[in-house]
């Protein structure tokens, strides 16, 4: 039973790379789309910082919605994942710090905010795997 489970821990080490693959592309797409929506309407976006108390919304916003819509095709891509990840982990803190209602703690567990934090934490932490242009790049510049 042991050498069973430590060849099943062995596959699942050795195909770490697509779990890590499926993660990039969910919050790739997920960060894309939500700034691409924001440049769209950059003025609506810009209030809403506004609204919420954000220092410099009109500062600020831009580079959230530039950064979102270029961090999410850099985790799509597995390019600069480690360099978007922490940015776009931040931009989830002050999310939930200025638009969130956190009553609970399951309502705090629950926010997809913290949710894409602890992803993206973990993409900094792992790096992109073996799928992304990073490594590619690092193959290419190791040989």
């Amino acid at each position: 039973m042991a050498d069973l489970i430590r060849t099943v821990f062995a596959k699942l080490t050795e195909l770490e790379w697509v779990a890590i693959l499926v993660v990039r592309l969910s919050v790739g797409t997920e960060f894309l789309i939500a700034g691409f929506g924001k440049l769209g309407d950059l003025e609506k976006f810009t209030r809403y910082f506004a609204e919420l108390g954000i220092p410099a919304p009109g500062i600020q916003a831009p580079f959230v919605a530039t950064l979102e819509f270029a961090g999410g095709i850099g985790l799509i891509l597995g390019l600069g994942t480690r360099f978007f990840a922490a940015p776009l982990a931040i931009t989830m803190i002050v999310a939930i710090l200025t638009a969130t209602e956190l009553s609970t703690l399951g309502n705090f567990l629950y926010l997809s905010e913290w949710n894409l934090f602890l992803l993206l934490a973990w993409l900094g932490f792992s790096g992109p795997g073996r799928a992304s242009l990073d490594h590619r790049i690092d193959a290419r510049t190791s040989a």
